[in-house]
């Protein structure tokens, strides 16, 4: 039998991490994965995330399976975190999920169940699961344009156009905030624009929100999605704990799926639980208690969301940093983009040529297409990137 297999496409992230370890350089620079790091290169756990698993530790009295939807109060937990009052919550069916990327792949399958000849639109560029995910279970999917390479901002001419071949019952997959990879957003009139096309064509919004807090703030980022989903009768949203909870190998995340009304959601909720129930029965709890530990204590919920706030600003001053370094190197603002864009990700806009050659020259790890983890960075380091690339010519 297993000879009868075939090699799978090698995911681009994991050989840059491979090839980073490889590389005996001392003075190389990580900026490929995805995940924060402190000003020392750690990934440090948060000090509410301790607390909460603490009292876990303490009070827990079994490790019983909880529900095939997971715990209802980290589904209720979860709701309000990103979608507040927006939305009554018994329009909500909710399920926990294996991260951000089982909540995508549970949505991709609720899709294929109730509508399998819909078309998944996604933004080019997006992050490489969501279409490998789609072409894996054998869906319809297109793109639409998204990132200007020359202003390295939102092509939002091209994205209406392309958008404009919607047909009823498509699917619009959305960035909730810091678009990744590109680190560039839609403004609140700009998606205002795309909710209205959206309606006009009778889609349905699909919402990848995983770094909620990383951009503008905890309510901030969380307004598009909601704008998103109060402009609907249905829509999908994929939320993800790994980044703002710092617990990025618990395997956190959950999936919404907004009805019409009540009895519409109960349908919904049922058939989340059977599709949970074929992929992997009980989703795993421990992540998920210890962000509902989180969010139900004031105390400890007000202690993360400083801390989370201190991540928040620590990468825009290095966005900023990098952005006044290379305007000083180049006598230019041509960078300023850096210090607008948004999020854990930035797209320099480089050739894959001058990408290779700041690896070989310079030890920098970045994905081939430019994109750049700024949490990857630091105040010594950052000089390094600015003379790189434009040593580079980018």
């Amino acid at each position: 039998m297993l000879h009868n297999l075939h090699p799978q496409p090698a995911d681009k992230i994991l050989m840059l991490m491979a090839e980073y370890r490889a590389d005996p350089r001392t003075d190389k620079i990580d900026l490929g994965v995805g995940v924060y790091k402190d000003a020392t290169g750690n990934t440090p756990v948060m000090r509410a995330v301790k607390e909460a698993e603490r009292r876990i530790l303490a009070d827990q009295t079994t490790k019983a399976y909880t529900g095939l939807a997971g715990d209802p109060a980290f589904g209720a937990a979860i709701r309000d975190l990103v979608l507040g009052d927006s939305i009554a919550a018994d329009r909500v069916a909710c399920v926990a999920t294996p991260g951000g990327t089982g909540a995508i792949r549970q949505a991709l399958e609720l899709i294929r169940m109730a509508s399998p000849d819909a078309t998944v639109w996604l933004s080019n560029p997006t992050w490489p699961n969501h279409p490998s995910i789609i072409k894996y279970l054998g869906m319809k999917m297109a793109e639409y344009r998204y990132f200007d390479n020359a202003t390295r901002g939102v092509d939002f001419d091209g994205l209406m156009a392309d958008l404009g071949a919607l047909k009823a019952g498509d699917v619009v997959l959305l960035h909730g905030c810091c678009h990744n990879p590109t680190g560039a957003n839609l403004t609140p009139d700009q998606m205002a624009q795309v909710i209205a096309l959206m309606q006009d064509r009778g889609a349905v919004p699909f919402v990848d929100i995983a770094y909620q807090g990383f951009g503008d703030g905890l309510e901030a980022d969380a307004q598009i999605t909601r704008q998103i989903a109060a402009g609907f009768d249905n829509c999908l949203i994929a939320a993800s704990c790994s980044k703002n909870f710092g617990i990025y190998r618990e395997r956190t995340g959950a999936l919404m799926a907004i009805a019409k009304d009540a009895d519409q959601q109960a349908l919904a909720q049922q058939n989340l639980n059977f599709l949970n129930r074929q992929n992997y029965s009980f989703p795993p709890d421990h992540g998920a208690r210890v962000v509902t530990t989180i969010l139900t204590d004031p105390a400890l919920r007000a202690e993360w969301e400083a801390e989370l706030e201190e991540t928040r600003l620590s990468m825009l001053g290095l966005r900023q940093q990098l952005a006044d370094e290379l305007k000083r190197l180049t006598n230019t603002d041509r960078f300023d983009f850096l210090a607008h864009h948004r999020g854990m990700f930035s797209r320099l806009g480089a050739t894959p040529e001058q990408v290779a050659a700041m690896r070989a020259d310079n030890g920098i790890y970045m994905v081939g297409d430019s994109r750049f983890n700024v949490a990857g960075l630091n105040a010594h380091s950052v000089p390094v990137l600015a003379q790189a690339i434009v040593t580079a010519g980018v």
